[in-house]
């Protein structure tokens, strides 16, 4: 049965894609509908007159937003920062935040000492506005601001402020919003001695919810240089399949709780995200990443920044780090499945062997959000991600895979041809040119939990199983079953991970140290990866 009001009946929207509906709305509806109940105008909106265009991709379709009249500045106070590196991420910092309404001349002012903060850059605003997506619903408008900051020194910590008139960060009134970043080290840092030791943190499907708030407080306590976030970021869409359709429960405020929630850390540490099922807002634009392109500002050197924004890569000492968009190669939720035509794939590669042949880069991590090898009753794995990226990930033997998607805990054996070829329990050692490539399920950062078929197994409370009967998603979402070998630490709870590196002068051994933790901060699984540094290869 059709939606009311929806836009894309049902029995056509079950056999077409995000963008394949995006496009029906568009030529089928006339601009007033489209206008009134069926799109979000995505665009820049010039906040009080000050300001020029965002860069949020917005179907043609629909309509630029004009001109606001603003409220006084001294009543607003800026919200949610949230911070992303550049793809140099030794010279580069985004600064994001959002206001409750619209201001005049908004700003960031930045230094390296708080009494020093004679820089001012005028901010970018990329405002969102959300009709009445269903009826009944009230419109939404939000406002996100931005600047990139180029030039930067490499491993300097700088104090910054966000403001507008009538809200100075660096008045007595409002110095204590201050917050500070830091660059990563030079790219040429390793000449003559190595990185200094860093740490690094990971999970997916945060949504909004104490235990979210909770694994935040304690991955603050990591001091993380970056953190990464495999995607499903808020769940304001709580449906999940990249449709229309899935207006009916969208909640664009919820998006605001999330800021809040994690500027207590994401204002300090660079917060890199990749995009999930639940992040394809389908009714934004053609791909459902408009109002992602409207939050957040991450790195363009992607295959197609407008196709895929979240598909990108930086360096942070030792390690060179690839965000992908599974959505692109997922077998099970098939809304933007194909949507670079390969694209992604044929860059990835490029980047895995750039990666491999560079010196100064010892440990490639992946992050993304669809599972290659996860054993949960809910989602499981995926064959489409399987099939396209897993031979590159051996073939380039990738030393660690970060997934969520499955709001659990899970970490393989070293896997090579879909089969165990090391075990690796809690507290071992693995060379991944040697031994394979290890999957971390770290989707448990605060939404609802999901279960296993299988017991839990995790340090000190080992319980391994030979067999584990799962199944994976193949093409057409068909539920292949299997029996798999490589299930190796199972925990049915609220975790995340750090990562521990820890550089080495060249020729000697660099290591990393994956730890799990429970949010109130157990450790659950441990392991060690460790490389050659310095050594240029191509994986094996």
């Amino acid at each position: 049965m059709d939606i009311p009001n929806m836009g894309v009946p049902a029995r056509l929207a079950a056999r077409m894609n995000m963008a394949e509906q995006h496009e029906y709305l568009r030529s089928k509806l006339s601009r007033r509908t489209l206008l009134r109940s069926s799109a979000v105008t995505v665009g820049a909106l010039a906040v009080g007159g000050a300001l020029g265009s965002g860069t949020a991709f917005a179907d043609p379709a629909v309509k630029q937003s004009g001109t606001t009249d603003a409220v006084s500045g001294s009543l607003v106070a800026p919200v949610g920062r949230h911070l992303q590196f550049g793809a140099d991420a030794d010279t580069q910092m985004r600064v994001s935040w959002q206001v409750p309404a619209p201001v005049k001349k908004p700003f960031l002012r930045f230094g390296r000492h708080p009494w020093e903060l004679s820089h001012k850059i005028e901010a970018e605003v990329r405002a969102l506005h959300t009709p009445a997506l269903v009826d009944g619903a009230t419109p939404v408008d939000q406002y996100y601001l931005h600047v990139e900051l180029n030039h930067l020194q490499p491993g300097t910590t700088y104090y910054y402020g966000v403001g507008h008139e009538g809200f100075d960060p660096a008045s007595q009134q409002a110095i204590s919003t201050l917050q500070t970043f830091t660059t990563a080290p030079s790219r040429h840092g390793r000449r003559g001695r190595p990185f200094e030791p860093f740490t690094f943190t990971a999970f997916g499907d945060q949504g909004v919810s104490s235990h979210a708030a909770g694994n935040d407080h304690v991955i603050l306590a990591q001091q993380p240089v970056f953190h990464l976030h495999a995607g499903d970021i808020c769940y304001a869409d709580p449906m999940g399949q990249g449709k229309d359709s899935d207006r009916v429960a969208f909640n664009a405020l919820t998006w605001d709780a999330f800021l809040a929630q994690t500027e207590t850390v994401a204002a300090k540490v660079p917060w890199m995200v990749a995009y999930g099922n639940h992040d394809m807002e389908a009714w934004y634009s053609h791909n459902g990443y408009g109002g992602d392109d409207a939050r957040f500002t991450l790195p363009t050197n992607g295959p197609d920044p407008r196709t895929a924004p979240g598909v990108y890569s930086f360096t942070y000492g030792n390690v060179g780090v690839v965000s992908l968009d599974a959505n692109d190669v997922s077998y099970e939720i098939p809304a933007n499945l194909g949507i670079t035509a390969g694209r992604q794939t044929e860059w990835l590669e490029r980047k895995l062997r750039e990666l491999r042949a560079d010196e100064a880069i010892d440990f490639v991590v992946v992050f993304f959000h669809h599972c290659a090898f996860s054993t949960t009753h809910q989602h499981a794995s995926d064959g489409g991600v399987r099939d396209a990226w897993v031979p590159l990930f051996e073939k380039y033997r990738v030393d660690l895979v970060i997934n969520g998607h499955n709001h659990v805990y899970e970490r393989t054996d070293a896997i090579l041809g879909n089969k165990v070829n090391k075990a690796v329990p809690s507290g071992a050692s693995i060379d991944p040119s040697k031994d394979g490539v290890v999957y971390v399920t770290a989707g448990a950062a605060g939404r609802s939990l999901y279960s296993f078929d299988a017991p839990d197994t995790y340090e000190g409370h080992e319980n391994h199983q030979d067999e584990v009967v799962t199944y994976h998603f193949d093409k057409g979402s068909v539920k292949v079953a299997e029996t798999v070998q490589w299930s190796r630490v199972r925990y049915t709870g609220y975790s995340f991970i750090k990562v521990d590196v820890t550089p080495a002068h060249r020729g000697a051994t660099s290591s990393m140290e994956v730890t799990a933790l429970a949010e109130d901060g157990t450790r659950i699984d441990h392991y060690s990866i460790t490389r050659r540094a310095g050594r240029s290869e191509h994986g094996h």
